[in-house]
């Protein structure tokens, strides 16, 4: 009885030690900020205090928010393009295995190469402006969904495939009702990790290939020694990268692994 009643406690517990946990890192955090402000000085890097009180009064304008909807319009079209070129060459290739095995090397290569050197090749075929920043953020965003879904399906129990063949499902067919559903805990992994790499390449887009957007704000406020802006611009950032990766690691949780590292599916 007094195992039931502590695993009874623990759960009710675990809301308010994870919110404990989250002010002592923040606190930390900003601790730490504000050492790096007095050892560096002002002209490179704004206080916390700072900073905050900048960010509060650029949110009210609506310079700031035309900045971010071009951010948001350039990263929501880099997604979508990521996500379903991403999963469907992932599926693709795990089903076909000799070509997987082929695409992985190559793949990984390409994921190693640092993007920015492909820039002068992106904007001589997009030039300057949205085209630009989508390509930068596909091609940063849409190779480690490939490689985690392939990899899934590479792994989906071969009894799984059988029945497909023995039910005599088309290719589609098992790709839609059987590898999908099994290959979902990865794939929401996959998606999480791209959508991180997508957002940062849209926004070393910006920097850039472009007159508009966060990217543009945090290499404007460079040019012009504007440490605020630099700084501000870098902490919203970070506040919409932390705030959007939350949720989606929820929906990991939710749909991926239990606690216990098996699928929720299984």
């Amino acid at each position: 009885m007094s195992a039931a009643l502590s695993a009874d406690v623990r759960p009710a517990r675990k809301p308010r030690e994870g919110a404990f946990d989250g002010v002592i890192i923040l606190v930390v955090v900003l601790a730490l900020w504000q050492g790096v402000h007095l050892y560096a000085g002002e002209s490179a890097i704004a206080s916390p205090l700072a900073t905050l009180t900048f960010l509060a009064e650029f949110l009210r304008t609506p310079v700031f928010w035309g900045h971010f909807g071009a951010t948001m319009a350039a990263f929501g079209y880099a997604v979508a393009i990521s996500s379903v070129l991403g999963v469907v060459l992932g599926l693709v290739l795990g089903v076909r295995r000799f070509a997987g095995d082929v695409a992985e090397p190559i793949l990984a290569g390409l994921y190693s190469i640092p993007k920015v050197t492909l820039y002068p090749m992106i904007l001589l075929i997009f030039g300057l402006g949205m085209s630009a920043k989508v390509a930068f953020g596909v091609i940063h965003g849409v190779v480690p969904i490939v490689l985690f879904t392939m990899n899934a399906v590479k792994n989906v129990s071969p009894v799984l495939l059988r029945t497909a063949r023995a039910m005599r499902l088309s290719q589609p067919e098992t790709i839609r009702t059987v590898l999908a559903p099994a290959v979902l805990p990865e794939m929401i992994t996959g998606l999480r990790v791209g959508f991180s790499l997508t957002l940062l390449g849209v926004l070393i887009g910006e920097m850039f290939a472009s007159q508009r957007g966060l990217g543009f704000l945090i290499v404007n406020g460079i040019n012009l020694h504007n440490v605020r802006m630099t700084t501000g611009m870098i902490v919203a950032v970070i506040a919409f990268a932390l705030i959007a990766n939350g949720l989606l690691l929820s929906l990991d949780r939710r749909f991926g692994r239990t606690p216990g590292g098996g699928s929720r599916a299984a």
